[in-house]
């Protein structure tokens, strides 16, 4: 049997929004069993809190954004991409302004964060959602399916018109050790030719070659390069283990992406909230190799 994970102790990271570019101090704190994630803004009255649901996602462009009557709180993913794959059911999230710091543009001091606040099991076991049948979301040449699985594997393929990224296609059996090796690290991305429109839309102001992986035309324009050879997948690999955190239940499942975004990312986990004729709830140690075999070949 798997229990439910907090922290132990209170950890701090710092940093400047990547859209707002105003700073801000993120802290992770420990949460009791049953309880979810939670965004709690303390620099407003009353400490508002809002949780992390794709019930209260409010924007899928160039990042995550949750909403509630009282506060909204930008680009979530890098963030609860560790939550995800450090399978951290329980925990605060407490801010002192609007954005969550983008750090170097990659996940790598968040999860730093977490494993110095010290991994600890509650007293409650984990219920899984297990997928027990194919549930997918098709938009155009976008695509987003997820299959049974023991365990949970991440497949992303993405397809940009550009030379230095092109196709790319990143599969991964996710877990601490192959998210900490193969995952955190990888940055997110952007390109030159869209700097000014999104400054026009209020956002890019906190972005720099310090936290974003730039192209021209051509190259990419960072000095240092890329850490990884197909970084630009790896990151999108990322992004989408923060949007699952959206689903408020640990999954069980291959997930598979195809040109897949925040936006269709979000409309697959809603399809999969509302769908529950398509799984069940397990504890690890059930039974589920009958759902494995039944769906060994399928695809969208």
């Amino acid at each position: 049997m798997f229990f439910q994970k907090t922290i132990r102790k209170t950890v701090e990271v710092d940093g400047v929004g990547i859209h707002s570019g105003e700073k801000t101090t993120l802290r992770f704190k420990p949460a009791p069993a049953n309880t979810g994630v939670y965004f709690i803004r303390a620099d407003l009255p009353h400490r508002p809190y809002l949780k992390v649901s794709a019930k209260n996602v409010q924007a899928v462009s160039y990042q995550t954004s949750l909403g509630g009557p009282e506060f909204q709180v930008n680009t979530i993913e890098h963030c609860v991409s560790a939550l995800s794959a450090l399978r951290i059911d329980n925990i605060y999230i407490e801010l002192d302004g609007p954005e969550i710091p983008i750090c170097d543009g990659s996940a790598q001091y968040f999860m730093k964060a977490l494993l110095g606040g010290e991994l600890i099991e509650l007293d409650e076991p984990r219920r899984y959602c297990y997928i027990t049948e194919p549930i997918s979301y098709v938009e155009g040449e976008k695509s987003a399916y997820v299959l049974p699985y023991h365990g949970l594997r991440l497949t992303v393929t993405i397809d940009f018109p550009h030379v230095a990224i092109g196709k790319q296609t990143f599969d991964m059996e996710i877990n601490e050790q192959t998210f900490v090796r193969e995952i955190a690290n990888a940055r997110t991305f952007g390109f030159l030719k869209d700097v000014d429109a999104m400054k026009a839309a209020g956002l890019a102001k906190g972005g720099s070659l310090e936290n974003c992986i730039v192209l021209d035309d051509h190259q990419v324009v960072n000095p240092e390069g890329l850490r990884f050879r197909d970084e630009f997948v790896r990151h999108k690999a990322l992004d989408a283990l923060g949007d699952l955190v959206t689903l408020e239940m640990p999954l069980m499942g291959h997930v598979v992406l195809n040109r897949a975004g925040h936006d269709i990312m979000n409309k697959l986990i809603k399809k999969i909230v509302a769908s529950p004729q398509s799984y069940r709830f397990v504890e690890m140690g059930a039974d589920v190799t009958q759902e494995q075999k039944r769906f060994a070949n399928w695809s969208v």
